[in-house]
């Protein structure tokens, strides 16, 4: 296990080097903006573009500018500057992201657990009532839009403008304080970031335990006298289950580069936010930051999410 750890994070470095070029070329070889006029602000002379252009380096061949941005990323984790704040990108992101880890992870746990506990219930209550309500209700939630969802929330449950005055409203999060005051402050944040991905859960778990139900070793612990709540619970869904945390830890990393439509309908100062705010603005180099997060994000919930398995599964040895 430790050899396949190294090896797989070895790999991510790679892969990490890999996207930097990738955005590298993207960001700098092919702009939509020049990064010095945007700094020179409006109706700037060509002689102060170009003075800002040898200030910030960008006069540089481009395999020379590559060479000092790699250089800087790895031994200082120096993601460079943002032109249009006047600041230092890993400072603009790393105060963003408790943002964001808190709204994913607390979303996660919402959306596992309803997709498990909706899973379960229609795989065991097959082709009843309540099979047929639930997955009407997941295909409900999978098809409605994100930002379709939070705005209809806002409209009916937040305390400002809502019609009941339920949960706290957009903009709630940043003045709240305490653990459990933004928890509050994120409750209909989460609810609304949840629903289609429990829905796609609930509707994957009760197709793989369907399948897991009908193998011989189910029928073999229902023969010898086992209950059949231990029979689903400890044998069925162990087994099923597998695929979902998959899914699971690839949404995760996805989302820690940003839900970017959750944070801006809700105004939760995040790195969905950020990044959103960097595209509208031409921010290269905030935009290439929060890749290179959303590429780590995704890479390291892989190698846990592999590592997991060998002990959800006892099939999986590496």
């Amino acid at each position: 296990m430790a050899a396949y750890i190294i090896r797989r994070l070895l790999w991510t470095v790679v892969l990490l080097l890999v996207i930097t070029a990738v955005t590298f070329l993207i960001f700098y070889i092919l702009p939509t903006a020049d990064p010095a006029a945007l700094r020179a602000g409006r109706d700037p002379s060509p002689e102060l573009i170009a003075a800002i252009r040898e200030q910030l380096g960008l006069d540089k061949p481009w395999y020379e500018q590559y060479w000092l941005y790699l250089r800087d990323l790895v031994l200082h984790f120096d993601f460079g500057n943002s032109y249009v704040n006047n600041a230092p990108v890993r400072s603009l992101v790393f105060d963003r992201l408790p943002n964001t880890v808190f709204l994913v992870l607390g979303a996660a746990a919402v959306w596992f657990t309803t997709g498990v506990f909706v899973g379960i219930i229609s795989a065991v209550f097959r082709g009843t009532i309540w099979d047929r309500l639930l997955m009407g209700a997941a295909l409900v939630a999978i098809s409605a839009p994100v930002y379709w969802i939070g705005l209809v929330s806002l409209y009916l449950f937040a305390s400002d403008i809502g019609q009941f005055h339920i949960f706290p409203g957009s903009g709630a999060y940043q003045d709240a304080h305490g653990f459990f005051g933004k928890s509050w402050a994120l409750a209909m944040p989460w609810m609304v970031l949840a629903g289609a991905f429990a829905a796609v859960y609930a509707r994957l778990l009760r197709s793989n335990l369907l399948e897991t139900l009908s193998e011989d070793y189910i029928r073999t612990a229902r023969a010898k006298g086992l209950s059949e709540r231990r029979v689903v619970l400890r044998h069925g869904v162990r087994s099923a289950i597998t695929p979902i945390i998959t899914v699971l830890g690839l949404d995760i990393g996805i989302l820690m580069g940003g839900a970017i439509l959750t944070e801006s309908v809700y105004n939760i100062d995040g790195i969905g936010r950020l990044s959103f705010d960097a595209i509208q603005r031409g921010d290269l180099s905030t935009i290439q930051g929060t890749v290179l997060i959303l590429a780590l994000g995704v890479a390291l919930m892989s190698l846990l999410v592999d590592v997991v398995y060998a002990f959800l599964d006892p099939r999986v040895r590496y």
